[in-house]
């Protein structure tokens, strides 16, 4: 239908087309003035304002001036800005800007195309038009920015809405882009009954168990769209919208500034530039629009703002290339066409533009646009905050600044029914944790430990609400470099957490950014270790009581003493004896007190066994009596020792004091978390044993560990490992793991504190609050529940019941060693005077001279052959030596009465 009644215009304006200007004498006249026409559809005359204020900023640069000539036709007529068209056309127009109805201006890039004038159209198209001029980014760009805001925000679900076929192109880039292993998307449209009546798909997604929303469209149709929304229902901190369309700065957005729903966007423009403020002044003057507060920049659309980026383009391309526009005829359909419109159209193309645009840098590959940046924005209560750069090719990060609070929204103070968000870690004990329970705990329930208990104290001190957060274990830093933070810092300066209670240290980096309440714990580094070991039992153990000097002493003693007796036992002679009593008149006597004698006396003596030698002169006896003293109290003194030696052990420890650690005593290694306050207190330190401390630890980056709780673990491997952490943390653990400690003092003195943002207005109360808890008691009974009696006591239950050490083998196995050895010296030492007697015996000799004969073969290295002897020959060797004994037995037995004899 819209064919024909094109045809039926194009019929009609014959008649008068000979009527206007005469020809082709403007074309000529128009040498010095390039013409552009504008067919617009806005009722509210920005778009002429903005195209006639582009002209004239072009014209103050160009030799060759820019004349505008501007058409009103009604939204959606084809026929009308046909009609306009074809005046254009025999007026001589350059180029061609088109209507916002997309249908109209598809008709009249058509009839562009064939007149080969370029033709401009400021609106997303579905496809790459080959001989339109689009500045509008494209479908997949829009695509990939989406994809990097959603990649931020970790999305496992979400629901696609779109408004019309052309914007499935930004989903399919996006399942492009994800893969086969991208999140779970339901789509939705929202114009199925093309009525502008939205809420059955909205019911449909408040009943549905996704919460996070991407919404692409029209201006109008989004806007539309989120004021349905908070109608239904779903405008509020349980919804993430993320939108697609370039224009959500112009939406009327008050209304949902304290919804908390988290609603983000994009767009190409800050109202920051000069560009942006000279259009917002002559909207002002000319059409008497207020300035907003945010400099005009929700006043200006996409579509004013590629208008004049347009007129732009068109103004520097006349710098490099001449073109004299000629009239036209639109019936005519075959060689009149402009002469260089294709050529300028291409070169437009060409151009890559840096300076004095709004939207950015301009510059093509092929027929689409490319080199642009997005501002990614976020609606929080002071207005839309750019919080992000997305640029082609660049991995997307937020970049929040800190939150600001008006001052002018905040009540009397009172925190009766407010609500807030606070961060914890279940990961740190006894901090957080979650309830192990057989039922399915939700919400708060699921929480336990002292930052949760805290809590609830001051909830019920102030009146306020509160829900909590898993903040993970990153409690996170600032740059001031980047001025970037992460981890928990991030989720409060960003304003998705109002409070974050765990081991936080209050340091005067963090205190940039936000703000902390009074320390609610006080504490300072210190060093975990495994406790002192006792030293495994020696082999001989039971010299212990003794020092090495006593027992040399000791010997030399014994030997001296073993000397007196022999020595005074000869001088004396009371101790020579008769060896026969029988006869009355010896002619030899003995002496008791020979060298063996002797040091088996001391010996006997010595270990309190005593010995059949019993001495008799006055000499003897007095070095026996002090020599038994002597024992007494020795042997007196190593019974008394040897029980504490054997029962008691004195642990040893490598390390006793930082310095020891710093040392690398005995091979020790240290290190600590490895992001926090702990570590940088290292890397910030000027005292040079943390230096060097902080040198180790760079220079060994597997000493840093991710958390607390891993630093335990490996102290507790016993790897020679000491884990630098806080002093509360070390007596948290060391009250349930038995076999750590706490080594030396404290490092430093810091606290803990409550994080929150920056210039809070309850943080004098929250303060007033603590020091209340302080006062009555109540800090500290929660830190005694955590610390000493929910899990703890194992340790102390064991070391109340423990007695005296046992001894085991390993304390005596010297003893039994000793034993072993003088047992198998015995036994050797017999079994060969045995062989010597049995031999002694055989061939009828002495005992004493078979073992001398013995002795001497065994000393003859030299000969290793012994010959065999007979009987006779070993009595005839032998019988000197035993003549005087055969001998004394012939006179003795000649002396015997004759029946004794016998």
């Amino acid at each position: 239908m819209e064919f024909w009644l094109i045809l039926l215009a194009i019929l009609g304006l014959n008649r008068v087309q000979g009527q206007i200007y005469g020809g082709s004498s403007y074309g000529a006249a128009s040498g010095q003035a390039i013409r552009l026409g504008l067919i617009t559809d806005d009722e509210t005359d920005r778009i002429r304002q903005t195209f006639e204020h582009a002209i004239s900023v072009a014209n103050n640069e160009l030799s060759v001036p820019l004349v505008g000539q501007t058409e009103q036709v009604s939204y959606g007529n084809s026929v009308q800005a046909f009609a306009q068209l074809c005046n254009m056309m025999q007026s001589g127009v350059g180029a061609v800007f088109g209507p916002a109805a997309k249908h109209t201006a598809s008709h009249l890039l058509n009839a562009c195309d064939s007149k080969d004038i370029p033709f401009v159209y400021p609106h997303l198209s579905g496809n790459a038009q080959a001989d339109g001029f689009n500045l509008h980014p494209h479908q997949e760009d829009i695509a990939n920015a989406l994809y990097g805001i959603i990649k931020q925000f970790d999305w496992s679900r979400f629901i696609f809405c779109y408004e019309s076929p052309e914007y499935l192109a930004i989903l399919d880039h996006l399942m492009t882009l994800y893969g086969i292993k991208g999140p779970v998307i339901k789509v939705m449209r929202y114009d199925l009954n093309l009525n502008g009546n939205y809420k059955s798909v909205l019911r449909r997604i408040r009943k549905s168990e996704d919460s996070r929303i991407v919404v692409v469209g029209s201006r109008e149709g989004v806007a539309e769209l989120l004021r349905q929304a908070q109608q239904v229902g779903i405008m509020n901190e349980d919804y993430t919208y993320v939108i697609g369309n370039l224009d959500l700065h112009t939406f009327e957005l008050e209304e949902y500034k304290y919804s908390e729903a988290n609603i983000t966007g994009i767009r190409m423009f800050s109202p920051d530039q000069e560009e942006v403020r000279d259009l917002v002044e002559r909207l002002h003057q000319e059409l008497g629009e207020s300035e907003p507060a945010d400099n005009g920049a929700s006043t200006i659309t996409m579509a004013m703002a590629l208008t004049y980026d347009a007129v732009r383009v068109i103004a520097e391309t006349t710098k490099h290339l001449p073109y004299q526009p000629q009239i036209l005829n639109c019936s005519e359909r075959h060689d009149n066409v402009q002469p260089d419109g294709s050529t300028f159209r291409n070169y437009m193309r060409s151009l890559e533009i840096k300076e004095k645009t709004i939207t950015g840098r301009i510059f093509f590959e092929g027929n689409v646009r490319k080199g642009f940046t997005f501002d990614v924005i976020e609606l929080q209560t002071s207005g839309l905050v750019k919080v992000g750069t997305w640029e082609e090719g660049q991995e997307f990060e937020f970049k929040r600044p800190a939150q600001v609070i008006n001052f002018n929204d905040i009540d009397d103070g009172s925190l009766v029914n407010k609500t807030f968000k606070v961060l914890i870690s279940v990961a740190t004990k006894p901090y957080a944790s979650l309830v192990d329970s057989i039922d399915t705990l939700i919400g708060n329930n699921q929480y336990q430990g002292y930052g949760v208990d805290l809590i609830k104290e001051l909830a019920d001190k102030l009146g306020f609400n509160f829900t909590f957060l898993d903040g993970g274990i990153d409690y996170g830093s600032f740059n001031k470099t980047t001025n970037t933070t992460t981890g928990m810092l991030k989720e409060i300066v960003e304003g998705r957490a109002d409070l974050a209670i765990t081991d936080l240290t209050i340091t005067s980096e963090r205190e940039e950014v936000i703000d902390f309440s009074i320390p609610f714990m006080n504490l300072g580094i210190a060093i975990l270790y495994v406790k002192p070991q006792k030293a495994p039992p020696a082999l001989f153990s039971f010299m212990d009581p003794f020092s090495e000097e006593v027992w040399l002493y000791l010997g030399i003693a014994y030997v001296g003493v073993s000397l007196c007796f022999f020595i005074l036992g000869r001088l004396s002679p009371t101790e020579w004896d008769n060896p026969f009593p029988c006869i009355e008149e010896p002619e030899e006597l003995e002496n008791q007190f020979t060298i063996n004698n002797s040091l088996w006396f001391t010996t006997g003596a010595l270990l309190q066994q005593g010995s059949e030698i019993a001495p008799k002169s006055l000499s003897t006896r007095t070095i026996a009596a002090i020599w038994w003293f002597f024992t007494l109290i020795m042997v007196s003194s190593y019974t008394a020792n040897l029980a504490a030696f054997l029962t008691i052990e004195n642990p040893t420890s490598p390390i006793n004091s930082v310095e020891d650690l710093a040392d690398n005593k005995e091979g020790v290694q240290y290190g600590a978390k490895r992001t926090g306050s702990t570590r940088n207190f290292f890397l910030t330190s000027e005292d040079p044993i943390y230096m060097k401390m902080n040198e180790y630890m760079t220079n060994n980056p597997s000493m840093l560990l991710d958390n607390n709780q891993d630093g335990v673990e490996k102290v507790k491997s016993g790897n020679k490992y000491a884990f630098l952490m806080e002093s509360t943390s070390i007596e948290f653990n060391t009250v349930r793991e038995c076999n750590l400690t706490k080594v030396g003092d404290a490092l430093d003195e810091k606290g803990y504190g409550i994080a929150m943002v920056k210039n809070w207005p309850y943080r004098d109360k929250f303060n007033n609050a603590l020091l209340e808890l302080q006062e009555q008691g109540v800090l500290a009974r929660l830190k005694n529940k955590w610390w000493n009696e929910i899990g703890a006591g194992v340790c102390s239950a064991k070391s109340s019941s423990d007695g005296p050490s046992e001894l085991g083998v390993d304390n005596l196995s010297g003893i039994y060693a000793v034993l072993a050895v003088g047992t198998i010296i015995s036994i050797i030492f017999s079994i060969f005077c045995w062989c010597i007697f049995k031999k002694a015996k055989s061939y009828e000799v002495p005992f004493c001279d078979a073992l001398v004969e013995e002795f001497k073969i065994v000393i003859r290295f030299s000969e290793n052959e012994r010959a065999l002897k007979s009987a006779q020959s070993v009595y005839s060797r032998s019988r000197n030596s035993s003549h005087s004994i055969e001998s004394l037995k012939t006179d003795s037995e000649e002396n015997m009465p004759p029946e004794e004899a016998d």
